[in-house]
């Protein structure tokens, strides 16, 4: 779907990007047909989704039947998202839907399984340091990470893959599509502090969350505040002209 074609001039991106093209007719029907088919096979208990799926294209589809269908037989209690990345500026760059399509899914993915019935879980993937992706950006994700409630078990830090616009931006500092430089994260340690940003309740990354924090300016972050990232105890005690400790301010 991440396609780019030169046409007089001009870029056409995918039809799904930056929002669904208008011609675009998005429809399930021989998809659920084919997973009705498989249900129906003699000896067939249960069809499980197991791959990602995109869910700009499921909330294009105005019928909304698919998504009852995927909820009500093909999920075995958690579904796989790719939202990779939440900052608008890493989004575009990834040529991925923006943060409210993510919201609006989670929204009615979770409505849909309360009408049903059922106790069933999304599970996130995102990525760290794909090109663009600042160190205020992963904090921006770790922010999201914490108020959604999710817990990704499934992050990857970015790694060049061959005949990939990402990797061309990775090699040349430059977006083929618009032509504009843009920042490649390649420090090994910021690469570490960015993948530790977003799992950063496991105990063997606060120090490393502790320095991405500090880094970045944001020392608000630090503390025993609920909205804090990472506990007191992994930040070095400054002080300030009164003498008092500077710790997370409790929100």
């Amino acid at each position: 779907m991440q396609r780019a074609v030169r046409a007089r001039g001009l870029y056409r991106k995918s039809c799904l990007y930056p929002e669904p093209c208008k011609k675009l007719r998005a429809d399930h029907t021989e998809y659920i047909e084919l997973l009705r088919k498989l249900r129906n096979i003699p000896g067939i208990k249960k069809v499980f989704i197991r791959s990602g799926l995109r869910y700009d294209y499921i909330l294009a589809d105005k019928e909304g039947k698919f998504l009852e269908e995927l909820c009500q037989y093909h999920i075995s209690g958690q579904l796989k998202i790719a939202p990779e990345h939440v900052s608008s500026a890493v989004l575009a760059f990834m040529r991925k839907p923006q943060q409210n399509i993510t919201m609006q899914f989670m929204s009615m993915y979770r409505e849909m399984n309360i009408k049903l019935g059922k106790k069933q879980f999304l599970v996130p993937y995102f990525m760290s340091s794909h090109p663009g992706a600042t160190l205020n950006d992963a904090v921006e994700l770790a922010e999201f990470v914490r108020d959604s409630g999710l817990r990704p078990e499934q992050v990857q830090d970015f790694t060049p893959t061959p005949g990939t616009v990402s990797t061309c931006m990775y090699y040349t500092g430059i977006d083929p599509l618009t032509g504009k430089e843009l920042y490649v994260p390649k420090d090994y340690e910021e690469k570490r502090m960015q993948r530790a940003l977003l799992q950063y309740w496991i105990p063997e990354n606060a120090e490393l969350v502790r320095k991405a924090l500090e880094k970045a300016g944001r020392r608000d972050l630090i503390g025993q505040g609920r909205k804090c990232l990472v506990h007191e105890r992994f930040s070095s005690v400054r002080k300030n002209k009164s003498g008092m400790d500077n710790h997370c301010r409790k929100i």
